[in-house]
């Protein structure tokens, strides 16, 4: 393993703050180096935003940073301990095929995670092999940089490196490494670890830890730990809300798929929704429907549960009075999902003031589009725009005439004006979702063909959903109706 020559200014500054944790939670690794890497596709403008200076490396630097063959002057590698309930079942787990190379201290003073995922085998590989392919890794690039756009916290992608090398599943595949950027890769699994493997004084320390980190704002209070449970519950329910309202669905949300800084992370199995049904799932995995669109909110809650079992020892010596404190701080999730949910929901249908038969317009709307399935996301873009485009069927629904003149009189008993709520609905109502059919025509072309022009185009017009622009109108189109109804799958 070689490290890249100090005196080249390539913009790196990392901090280690993670590694001064009990080493309970972390092994020291380096990533396995690759046979041929190649840099498939990189976030120039994340990279600039992060501080580095790419220009100053040739594009064969450039990819063996991103492939872990070199690693950047004062990164010091190391894989992440944590465990998690998977499908609602406990278990160890742990950076199976990731190290983390540092936190980047940016321009701007912000300290994020960047980590190799694919970088190879570590501690807690499980008999895993330590890989990743290129069509799941390019898949996390679209799609974590489409939330982005969206305005919805995820951690990001800034480059998918290609290693050379095969990776065996059902079938050989081409391996690949992508690097992830995250406010940190603290998760409610990290705290199940600590609560299941580590003492009470390792606990408060990974829990001190997240605190100085996320929310430093919370550590002069009389009990900064049932703070820090009610400020990860306030952002898990914010999170979860703007799922619910551009019909995402992450696929699997376990306990350690759900980050303390409440950004989305893990973009395995996950997708958008085209017509509305809350039972909608895609994960092949997902045989039950766990983890189906409608169920989200109410598994965000069992986890955050979770997550409040772990700080028990911490919110008061008194067992029966820390399990009341978490009681009751858990049960604000559900209030807080839903004033989210229905602010966002009044945004989409241009309305302003509170009123309180909104959520019945709201309910009504939704099962009209499920009963016409109707496309979710094409539904509000033609109420924005008063046209039927794409969902003509509904519109010509005498029960859909019926909601739409209850919704006009909902307008008109509001002060702003109809142009205020169309400019409202523009900026809530995305134009283009990451469609299920198109993020797919994009693999094939990268992964079957090396074209990555498809997927550049794809990004592009992904970049600014809320643009409306003649550009993106071919690709607000649903896919063609089929038996066989859409799946993916996990990627590991």
């Amino acid at each position: 393993m070689t490290k890249i020559n100090e005196s080249i200014d390539t913009g790196w500054n990392f901090d280690h703050s993670y590694a001064r944790l009990p080493d309970k939670f972390y092994s020291r690794i380096e990533p396995e180096p690759v046979r041929e890497p190649e840099l498939a596709v990189f976030n120039q403008s994340l990279a600039a935003s992060l501080g580095l200076n790419t220009n100053s490396l040739k594009n064969g630097e450039v990819a063996a940073v991103f492939a872990g063959n070199e690693i950047p002057e004062g990164s010091e590698p190391l894989a992440q301990a944590y465990a998690g309930h998977q499908f609602g079942h406990f278990t160890m787990l742990g950076d199976g095929r990731a190290v983390l190379l540092g936190e980047q201290i940016t321009p701007s003073g912000e300290r994020l995670d960047i980590q190799l995922k694919g970088s190879g085998q570590t501690p807690y590989s499980r008999g895993g092999d330590g890989r990743a392919t290129l069509g799941p890794m390019l898949r996390e690039y679209i799609m974590s940089e489409a939330m982005h756009a969206l305005r919805i916290p995820t951690t990001r992608s800034l480059a998918v490196v290609t290693t050379g090398e095969t990776v065996i599943r059902e079938k050989p595949l081409s391996g690949a490494i992508l690097t992830r950027v995250a406010a940190s890769h603290i998760r409610v699994g990290t705290f199940q670890y600590a609560a299941n493997w580590g003492t009470d004084e390792e606990l408060r320390a990974l829990a001190d830890y997240t605190i100085n980190r996320h929310y430093p704002e919370v550590e002069a209070e009389e009990n900064q730990y049932l703070s820090l449970l009610q400020e990860v519950i306030k952002r898990q329910a914010k999170l979860i809300a703007k799922w619910q309202l551009t019909g995402f669905i992450h696929g699997v949300m376990n306990t350690d798929n759900m980050t303390i800084s409440g950004e989305t992370i893990d973009y395995g199995p996950c997708a958008f929704m085209n017509d509305y049904d809350p039972a909608t799932v895609f994960s092949s995995i997902d045989r039950k429907g766990r983890y189906a669109y409608g169920n989200q909110p109410g598994i965000g809650a069992w986890n955050l549960a979770r997550f409040a079992e772990t700080l028990l020892p911490l919110l008061h010596e008194d067992r029966d009075k820390a399990v009341e404190l978490a009681e009751d701080a858990i049960k604000d999730y559900s209030q807080q999902f839903h004033h989210h949910w229905l602010a966002g929901m009044r945004a989409k249908l241009g309305i302003f003031n509170v009123e309180k038969d909104d959520q019945s317009l709201m309910e009504d709307f939704l099962h009209l589009m499920e009963t016409h399935k109707a496309d979710f996301t094409n539904t509000f873009l033609a109420l924005t725009f008063d046209k039927s485009d794409g969902v003509a069927d509904l519109f010509e629904k005498e029960d859909f005439k019926q909601w739409q003149e209850r919704w006009q009189k909902r307008l008109s008993r509001q002060e702003e004006s109809k142009d205020d709520s169309h400019q409202l609905m523009r900026n809530s109502n995305p134009a283009i979702i990451p469609r299920n059919h198109r993020v797919e025509e994009a693999l094939e072309a990268a992964v079957e063909r090396e074209d990555y022009s498809v997927m550049e185009k794809l990004l592009d017009v992904l970049s600014n959903p809320y643009a409306h622009s003649p550009e993106q109108e071919e690709y607000t189109r649903p896919p063609e109706p089929s038996d066989q109804p859409y799946q993916t799958f996990c990627g590991t």
